[in-house]
């Protein structure tokens, strides 16, 4: 009972800590996160004979040439793209209000152009007052440069946080793990071995989904022609994050424009086609390939998570959230299993009660393997 309030009381003034120094913990908790994403490709390269330091610097090249491909290529037509939005919504307002609106109204008998006016009044609006809001926030940077120049400081630490921790990653696990009280040691490294799996599965194999999916939409609705098919394709896979959902926004603003553009129900059919192709590509080789059969966090979960974490700590919360929540799931089944087999829960008067061990039986074998925790820990996040 005492070691499990001195547990307790760690948690709080962790807590506290990250509540009272929110903004300087952000460089660090980002360094932190990136340097966990690139220590299976710097433990590769080690593998093909370099030491730590050159692969350590050569991920950091390689992740420096996908960041100038990216904006050298993929950002100036972004940005064309949003320009040719802007240009367009005009003409788009007059196809929904001289085409659009009268079918609904015929087919529903519903008016969408008192919603359209409405619609565009509220855009008017905000446009005219965005020079004054743009003018504003100049001008509070001006007067606050120093808390500018804090900012920009810190992204900066960003990259230099994540190669030192990703230098001395194995170093630091290792510490980490001789801190670790001895009587909690096995239960920890077999937890610890559980969350990582929650969070490679997640952020590493959604991820690399995200930007196979992004590439599908955009290579598709590109080569049909359609108009702003790399934004939308760009969307699409940043918001597959929630699965589905980044199919269904596609899917729709896609629909939307090939009519608007073609008015052509072979643009629909098209349109359809791509997304399909993508859908078939996740299930059948994404899904397999790059998440496996691991244990992933709920789309709800990684939503709640979000919110929570930077309504309670800001941006800090927010880098933080999606770990927290990988160790919450791990600790939840972990006492999920604890209760199953405990007194309270036990009764040999059911009948399924067989059933309900069998299921977790791939619990025990884990905890069998349970020897060799301290040195994948040390090996491994």
């Amino acid at each position: 009972m005492r070691n499990s309030w001195w547990g307790v009381l760690f948690l709080v003034v962790i807590g506290g800590l990250i509540y009272l120094l929110d903004a300087v913990l952000m460089p660090f908790i980002a360094g932190m996160i990136l340097a966990y994403l690139a220590d299976p490709l710097a433990n590769q390269f080690q593998r093909w004979g370099m030491n730590r330091p050159l692969a350590v610097s050569s991920v950091f090249l390689v992740l420096l040439l996908i960041l100038v491909v990216s904006l050298l290529i993929l950002i100036p037509l972004i940005v064309q793209q949003l320009k040719q939005l802007g240009e367009a919504i005009p003409s788009i307002f007059n196809w929904v209000e001289n085409i659009l609106a009268p079918q609904v109204q015929e087919w529903t008998g519903y008016d969408v152009t008192a919603e359209l006016t409405n619609v565009r009044e509220t855009l008017a609006e905000n446009w005219q007052d965005a020079g004054g809001y743009l003018a504003q926030a100049l001008g509070q940077i001006g007067r606050s440069g120093m808390a500018f120049v804090s900012w920009i400081t810190y992204v900066a630490l960003i990259p230099v946080v994540t190669f030192y921790l990703l230098l001395d990653w194995n170093r630091l696990l290792d510490n980490v793990a001789n801190l670790i009280p001895r009587q909690w040691a096995d239960d920890t490294f077999r937890l610890a071995r559980r969350c990582d799996e929650v969070l490679s599965s997640f952020l590493r194999g959604q991820l690399l989904v995200m930007l196979c999916l992004g590439i599908i939409y955009s290579v598709g609705l590109t080569l049909m022609g359609l108009n702003f098919g790399l934004l939308i394709g760009f969307v699409s896979g940043l918001v597959s994050i929630v699965p589905f959902l980044g199919f269904i926004v596609g899917l729709v603003i896609a629909l939307v424009v090939a009519l608007f553009q073609y008015a052509t129900w072979w643009a629909v059919v098209g349109v359809i086609l791509v997304f399909s192709v993508g859908q078939m590509a996740e299930s059948v080789i994404l899904q397999p390939k790059l998440l496996g059969d691991k244990i992933g966090l709920h789309p709800v979960a990684v939503i709640f998570a979000v919110l929570a974490g930077g309504n309670l700590f800001g941006l800090t919360g927010v880098l933080l959230a999606l770990p927290v929540a990988a160790v919450i799931l791990v600790l939840l089944k972990e006492v999920k299993v604890r209760y199953q087999h405990s007194e309270l829960y036990d009764d040999k008067n059911i009948d399924n009660q067989s059933t309900i061990i069998e299921s977790s039986s791939s619990y025990h074998d884990e905890l069998g393997r349970d020897n060799q925790g301290r040195k994948d820990f040390g090996e491994s996040p």
